[in-house]
């Protein structure tokens, strides 16, 4: 008769071998979807390096001076419209910006009005911080020098044309300067000081056209 063992070979636990294997397939599935995570990663910041050298490239073609134009037809003479540009007591009756911050610093200096004539102010974010003065003053031109401290530095030129039509006078109003690559080429990429400022020039001059007109 043959006997059989009371000792039999245990088998191992039956789950153990499953277990092991999804255990080395999670681990494998982790580290596909790290890898994944770091290539994209890569390819995210080939793309952002690839966009400021386009955006750099692109300001850097663009014109080194800027220049916005606006002009509005009054009906009133030249004599009469010419005290209140070149007198900046008069602004505040006129200018697009007067109104934008109630609590702005106005210091005035120099010459009461014309050439000589210093305007500084200093207010919130929409109107900053500048100065101008009158450089010169012509029967047909009014030419003044703008320099913006904030939020941007610049220096530029305005000028304010006077042209008589019969009993009319067509004003045109004038501002160009150097458009430096930081920040005005960088912001030119995305718009233009024509698309700034252009529409604050024509409110600017339909004001003038009315203290004119009265």
């Amino acid at each position: 008769m043959i006997r059989r063992s009371r000792f039999q070979t245990v088998e191992p636990w039956p789950h153990l071998a499953e277990f092991k294997f999804g255990q080395a397939a999670a681990l494998s599935g982790y580290t596909y979807l790290q890898s994944q995570e770091i290539t994209m990663l890569k390819f995210i910041g080939i793309l952002a390096v690839v966009a400021i050298c386009a955006i750099l490239i692109l300001a850097a073609m663009k014109p080194s001076t800027f220049i916005v134009e606006r002009s509005v037809s009054i009906n009133a003479p030249p004599e009469k419209i010419a005290p209140l540009i070149n007198d900046f007591h008069s602004w505040d009756t006129w200018s697009p910006w007067a109104k934008l911050d109630p609590a702005m610093k106005t210091v005035y200096s120099g010459a009461p009005s014309g050439v000589g004539a210093i305007y500084e102010w200093e207010g919130n974010s929409k109107v900053g911080k500048g100065r101008m003065q009158v450089t010169s003053v012509q029967p047909a031109k009014t030419s003044i020098k703008l320099d913006f401290l904030k939020p941007f530095e610049g220096h530029n030129t305005a000028d304010f044309v006077l042209e008589p039509q019969g009993a009319a006078t067509r004003v045109t109003w004038v501002m160009y300067g150097p458009l430096n690559f930081v920040p005005g080429k960088l912001m030119s990429v995305f718009t233009t000081m024509d698309k700034m400022i252009g529409d604050d020039f024509q409110k600017g001059l339909a004001n003038l056209k009315a203290a004119a007109e009265k």
